[in-house]
């Protein structure tokens, strides 16, 4: 049996012919980059995260870059964020000048722990990003009381973690800004690549409009130096219908990682935890195994399961990144969780008989 760690053609299936409607209704009125499209995607994906804007960019990258600039992070600052994740989430504050400053991770839900934070915080110190990984949000309170008696602001890295929540908070609605991706392969994914900035605060959204359109409002004007990042209208299209599936998808995913949990409780490795306080979305269902990775990786690829790392090598320790001085041992649960974590597949169209495979070869594994 062959299984896919995601399967995009089972959901395209569903949503075909709705999809096939909302790209043809684009192509018809041949306005391709923002527009209504966008506009009416923004007022939704606002909604449903709990802010009052919402701003379509060109990526989730460009979410965070552009979040940075519109806060008037730059040249000089620092920003605290976390060493495990997507290299997006340290890349952004490097191109707006700044300097990310890595802290480690609570070894159970692999987000920012908090109580290392303060430790790094200095006089340049400007923002924090909390990274909500594989969909659970990071614990956002502590956060808040942190920025807010060093008067930091944060950004959310929520491109995994659209529909999470933390004590009832929509993932983006807790810092200053939220970032959003809708790269294909996230909870909700265009059909090419995609972001959104999601805030309660007008000023940053119009600030951020200002900034995706080459730095002007009105057209050949320029107040500020901006970039090209705006949101195509196809993309904006296929997400207002995959918008309204969303609630539903995210529940097929609690419920298979649920039916994992039953099924793995027993073996000695570690699953997922999720804090009391949150609803986690499964954007990737993730395990831990002190020993053996790349056997049981092996494993699994020889029969016919696919299974990845997120993420082999901390940030911390990037090549890209050595200039910062870290090294080995300085970030140890992030080194540690690079080491011993993989993902199975999960997503809301896989079968009880795919799951019943994939969990019965771990299990043979463990039985030698």
């Amino acid at each position: 049996m062959k299984i896919s760690i995601l399967d995009l053609k089972a959901q395209y299936a569903i949503i075909k012919k709705e999809a096939d409607a909302a790209m043809r209704r684009v192509v018809e009125s041949q306005n391709f980059v923002l527009g209504e499209e966008v506009s009416a995607l923004e007022k939704e994906v606002a909604g449903y995260c709990g802010t009052t804007y919402g701003v379509g960019v060109a990526s989730g990258t460009d979410a965070l870059i552009l979040s940075l600039k519109a806060l008037g992070i730059k040249d000089g600052d620092e920003v605290i964020t976390s060493p495990f994740t997507f290299i997006a989430s340290a890349e952004a504050v490097s191109l707006v000048g700044a300097r990310p400053v890595f802290t480690d991770i609570d070894p159970r839900t692999y987000n920012m722990d908090p109580a290392l934070i303060e430790k790094r915080i200095t006089s340049k110190t400007k923002a924090i990003i909390p990274v909500h990984l594989y969909g659970q949000c990071a614990d956002m309170d502590p956060l808040k009381e942190i920025a807010k008696r060093h008067d930091l602001k944060i950004i959310e890295d929520a491109a995994q973690a659209i529909g999470a929540t933390h004590r009832g908070r929509k993932a983006g609605s807790m810092g200053d800004a939220g970032a959003l991706s809708f790269f294909p392969s996230k909870n909700l994914g265009g059909y090419g690549d995609g972001g959104m900035i999601v805030t309660n605060n007008k000023e940053l959204a119009d600030k951020i409009r200002v900034l995706r359109v080459h730095g002007s409002s009105e057209r050949y004007f320029h107040s500020e130096i901006g970039t090209n990042s705006r949101l195509d209208a196809i993309q904006a299209a296929v997400l207002r219908v995959k918008l309204k599936y969303l609630d539903g998808w995210l529940e097929a995913r609690r419920e298979k990682a649920s039916y994992y949990n039953e099924r793995l409780k027993t073996l000695p490795l570690i699953l997922p935890h999720v804090s009391e306080y949150n609803v986690h979305t499964y954007h990737l269902y993730v395990l831990k195994i002190k020993s053996d990775l790349e056997k049981m990786m092996c494993f699994l690829t020889d029969a016919g399961i696919e299974t990845r790392t997120y993420y082999p090598v901390p940030l911390h320790l990037q090549q890209c990144y050595r200039f910062l001085c870290y090294k080995k041992g300085d970030l140890p649960q992030a080194e540690a969780a690079c080491d011993q974590t993989f993902a199975i597949p999960v997503y809301p169209e896989l079968k009880k008989e795919q799951m019943d495979y994939v969990t019965e070869k771990i299990k043979e594994f463990f039985r030698g």
